[in-house]
């Protein structure tokens, strides 16, 4: 079983990003490095705000949500699924600490991925319903060829309103884990309220109160509602390094084959 639980930023400022999720989302900290790399936890996700600078050596530097980690069962088993699909692929091996998994592959798109067998530091007690990360969103070139490598190789599951889009002739594809709903969206989309930013788009949190925290997070910034035409999520709005947040109550997303979450 794989489970998505690890959300990775670059930032220009990890503190105040940290502040920003605690106060409105509820986030705390689990630790920080002397870099200045913060990492939080929204109960059971692993969210770290890695200070950019030269020294991370990544391929995409731009500060904002860079790569994603998933908990799988079997390392060994991934890693042969994973060359499998791509004999020539890279294996990187990572610190294994409370900011990183223990190996790092790339996706078809060369996105990172970061796979461990261990709850990414985030302790069973931490755990809490709400608020809480339900939400991954992506823009792909291929987002077929990503929902094959995030099936066939880590093991999450497509769900029906993927091969919904799929029968309509649309590009959207969504696959879960029970807990998370991962959509990957055509980057070059016409569709209303899509946003053209390649890799992960923005990540959606649900929440049981959603009226006080929209009006605190309105007095401080801008929210937009998201379409009525689209399922999920009633509202966007950003963090203060501009991150796209979703946030919804009673639309929810799709987290399995037969589950629909939401707080209603």
């Amino acid at each position: 079983m794989a489970t998505l639980r690890y959300v990775a930023y670059l930032a220009e400022d990890p503190a105040k990003l940290m502040d920003f999720y605690r106060r409105f989302l509820g986030t705390e900290e689990l630790g920080r490095t002397p870099e200045g790399d913060i990492t939080i936890t929204d109960g059971f996700y692993n969210l770290t705000f890695f200070k950019n600078r030269p020294e991370l050596g990544e391929m995409q530097m731009n500060n904002g949500l860079h790569h994603i980690g998933v908990q799988v069962d079997d390392l060994e088993e991934v890693k042969g699924r994973f060359l499998r699909l791509n004999p020539r692929g890279m294996i990187i091996q990572e610190a294994n600490d409370l900011q990183h998994g223990q190996i790092r592959l790339h996706d078809p798109e060369c996105r990172p991925v970061t796979v461990s067998t261990t709850s990414f530091g985030v302790p069973a007690s931490k755990e809490k319903k709400f608020p809480r990360v339900r939400h991954i969103a992506y823009n792909a070139l291929d987002p077929e060829t990503m929902l094959q490598f995030y099936t066939q190789v880590l093991g999450l599951r497509e769900v029906p309103s993927s091969y919904l889009r799929r029968q309509q002739g649309r590009g959207n594809r969504f696959c879960a884990d029970g807990q998370t709903n991962l959509a990957i969206h055509p980057f070059y989309s016409q569709v209303e309220g899509h946003e053209a930013k390649y890799g992960i788009n923005h990540i959606g949190f649900l929440t049981d109160t959603m009226q006080a925290t929209m009006a605190e997070l309105s007095s401080v910034l801008q929210i937009a509602p998201r379409p009525s035409t689209r399922p999920y999520a009633e509202f966007r709005f950003r963090d203060l390094e501009g991150n796209a947040l979703d946030l919804s109550q009673t639309k929810g997303w799709e987290v399995d084959v037969d589950k629909w979450e939401s707080a209603a």
